[in-house]
């Protein structure tokens, strides 16, 4: 065999796993092409066993030359490591607080406990007073040089409920929920209307799929876990009719016809939709220049407040938004910023500038865009003790604005997969580009901070897609297959204290979506910083039996549901649908098929057992249909569990066969567009939901 050890000795040092551990116990290595992809991929010179050297050689030496590192996560007393070159005897420290107060002190370096040492240089233990949670700079000078490090000292915990309190909440697709008033997919006021209907019937917190921005010109492009922007929103969500300035003379004839269509479809026309909410966010636009930007009255402030605020990303994401809208209308082939000309795909450049100076109040639209989403998705969730319940998403498209406006920090080469499973036997690949770990760390992790703040900003609970990515992502490296990748360490410590703080200061409670095989290190990191574990029904089993779990089996720090937008509905789980699916689009291998259908049948006897166990009454006999109470008995199960919070989905709450997402598809189901089969005015009259709804107030009151 090729010696590798240089190479070996590289990846370990800059967190690639050379090898994992599959669902079924297999045990898979890394090829030493993989590993150079992976390593090429983090702009590292990895081709030889000579190169790798002397990139690792040089990657310490860069870490012993750094006085203090660029970013010092605190959560305990651990004091700060200084690397200080030996011949120094003394230095100053001076620590600017978040406030603006500051606080120094000098120290005498043979005073200073040594850890280690290495190139001249000893590491040495500075001890600091007690400091506050928060984001601070600590500054050294020492030995003629000066260095500066962000501190962030974080929460020992999230925010999290009263350990009394056991809520439960909706969760629902928006564009899939309909309305007498939305115009195609449901929208903000659509969700205000949900939640204070929810908070009528005792429910706590109103669920939805990612909201974040994706690709105002691309509308097929409908995936809300793909985005262009995990920071910005989705402008097509606005209630058009609430807008200060609407009127219904902003509508044409050809935009009431349009209407007469899109509302009573029972899949969304994202084209249609995106075409006349254009229309008339335009005119509402104009309306707001001419009325209030021009005469410079309180809404031009404090639109002029909200943009300042927002800052250099704000603008460099109505920029993305215009430039990107510019190129696909020239060629609509033209998918994300890779496609455009060179020149405008370095946001500093000067080409465009001069476009962004040409193009200002096309900027200045989509930032009023922003605005008023902001504005209304803060006010959707008020009726609710605990408010919204958002969703993040695990990466970003490619070809989007997050990655155009920091493309230094990803792995532009490689994407965020999963390695074979049951649903994919040959491992995914979802083509995001990955965070690169050494890279956040060297911008004292703003991005993430920045991410966590744009959504936690209005919600009362946030489900943090794939939360094992705070550990390590599976990298699919550039010119490989899925099967063919590896893991990639993150600093989860790092990461997971700084979502409690972002937790704790907008009271906001942290769900980790932790399905699937999970290290024991993530599950305990969860536990530790008071992150709830999402817990599903079709998942919790004795695996050893096949069981289904008695409620007293499930955690406390826990979210429960029945299923996810990705499973089936309850109606479709017992009736099969997703196996009906399955077969017709060729997604089980060949001579599978009877075999899953023998393991629904088992998995059937299996639910009503548990819930006869739990005397609990599905409702009689099905008639090769669904029993008419089983939603309701599943439910009265879990919310029967300790666990803090239960979440039931929209589609059953409706009693709906059909999922919103059939993992593994592009084509041939309709994901991300299907509309719920009664209209919000119409669910007080729904039997299902009524008896559902009823039920779920009785074995959890809101206290």
């Amino acid at each position: 065999m090729p010696d590798m050890s240089a190479l070996l000795a590289l990846a370990e040092h800059l967190g690639v796993i050379p090898a994992y551990w599959d669902i079924w116990g297999g045990h898979h290595v890394a090829s030493e092409s993989a590993l150079r992809a992976t390593l090429a991929a983090m702009g590292h010179d990895c081709a030889t066993e000579l190169e790798c050297e002397a990139t690792l050689r040089a990657l310490r030496q860069a870490s012993w030359r750094e006085m203090l590192p660029p970013v010092w996560v605190k959560r305990d007393s651990a004091p700060l490591l200084l690397r200080l070159p030996d011949t120094c005897t003394s230095g100053k420290w001076r620590l600017r607080f978040e406030d603006g107060s500051e606080l120094a002190g000098e120290f005498q370096a043979g005073e200073l406990p040594p850890r280690e040492a290495a190139e001249g240089r000893t590491a040495r233990e500075l001890p600091l007073p007690p400091l506050p949670l928060g984001y601070h700079t600590l500054e050294v000078t020492a030995a003629g040089s000066h260095a500066a490090c962000a501190v962030i000292v974080c929460s020992q915990r999230c925010h999290e409920l009263p350990a009394e309190q056991r809520v439960w909440g909706l969760g629902l697709q928006l564009y899939g929920l309909r309305s007498r008033r939305n115009w195609g997919m449901g929208d903000y006021g659509d969700l205000a209307a949900a939640a204070g209907y929810l908070a009528q019937k005792g429910g706590a917190l109103l669920g939805v799929n990612p909201l974040h921005g994706l690709f105002p010109e691309r509308p097929l492009h409908a995936s809300p876990y793909s985005p262009s922007s995990r920071c910005f929103l989705n402008p097509l969500y606005l209630d058009v009719t609430a807008l200060e300035g609407y009127s219904e003379a902003c509508l044409g004839v050809r935009d009431r016809a349009a209407l007469e269509k899109l509302r009573p479809s029972a899949l969304v026309d994202y084209e249609g939709v995106a075409r006349l909410k254009w229309r008339v966010l335009r005119r509402v636009y104009h309306a707001f220049v001419k009325g209030h930007l021009k005469k410079d009255g309180t809404r031009a402030e404090a639109f002029a407040e909200f943009v300042e605020q927002g800052g250099e990303a704000l603008v460099r994401w109505a920029i993305f938004c215009c430039l990107q809208a510019h190129f696909h209308a020239e060629t609509p082939e033209v998918n994300g910023w890779q496609d455009w000309p060179a020149a405008y795909r370095d946001p500093a450049s000067p080409v465009v500038a001069a476009f962004a100076a040409q193009h200002a109040d096309d900027i200045r639209f989509h930032q009023y865009l922003e605005w008023q989403g902001r504005l209304q998705l803060g006010k959707a969730g008020r009726a609710l003790p605990v408010g919204l319940y958002g969703d993040l998403a695990v990466g970003v498209e490619r070809g989007g604005a997050d990655v155009w406006m920091d493309q230094r920090l990803y792995a532009l080469g490689a994407s965020v997969g999963a390695p074979p499973d049951d649903i994919g036997p040959q491992g995914q690949d979802w083509g995001l580009p990955p965070w690169l770990p050494e890279r956040l760390r060297g911008e004292a992790y703003a991005p993430f901070i920045r991410m966590l703040r744009a959504n936690m900003a209005f919600c009362g609970a946030l489900r943090i897609d794939h939360v094992m990515g705070l550990f390590r992502l599976f990298w699919v490296p550039p010119g490989h297959q899925a099967e063919q990748g590896l893991y990639v360490r993150y600093p989860i410590d790092d990461l997971m204290g700084i979502v409690a703080l972002e937790s704790v200061r907008n009271r906001c409670v942290v769900i980790g979506e932790d399905l699937g095989t999970v290290p024991d290190e993530v599950r305990a990191a969860m536990n530790r910083y008071g992150i709830l574990s999402y817990r599903v029904f079709y998942f919790e089993k004795d695996w050893s039996s096949g069981r289904f779990k008695h409620p007293h089996e499930y955690p406390a720090q826990a979210l429960v549901a029945a299923t996810t937008h990705d499973l089936p509905t309850i109606a479709g789980f017992w009736l099969g649908r997703d196996l009906d699916w399955r077969e017709r689009l060729r997604l089980c291998p060949p001579g599978t098929c009877a075999g899953h259908r023998q393991r629904r049948a088992e998995e059937r006897a299996r639910l009503l057992q548990v819930l006869q166990e739990c005397g609990l009454d599905r409702g009689g006999a099905a008639e090769g249909g669904v029993p008419p109470a089983l939603a309701q008995a599943v439910y009265r199960l879990l919310a029967r569990t300790p666990a803090a919070v239960l979440m039931v989905q929209a589609e059953d709450l409706l009693a709906e066969e059909e999922q919103p997402n059939l993992p593994g598809t592009v084509e041939g189901h309709p994901n991300w567009r299907r509309r719920l089969s009664a209209a919000l005015e119409a669910w007080e009259g729904v039997p299902a939901a009524r008896g559902l709804l009823d039920a779920l107030a009785e074995e959890r009151p809101f206290s």
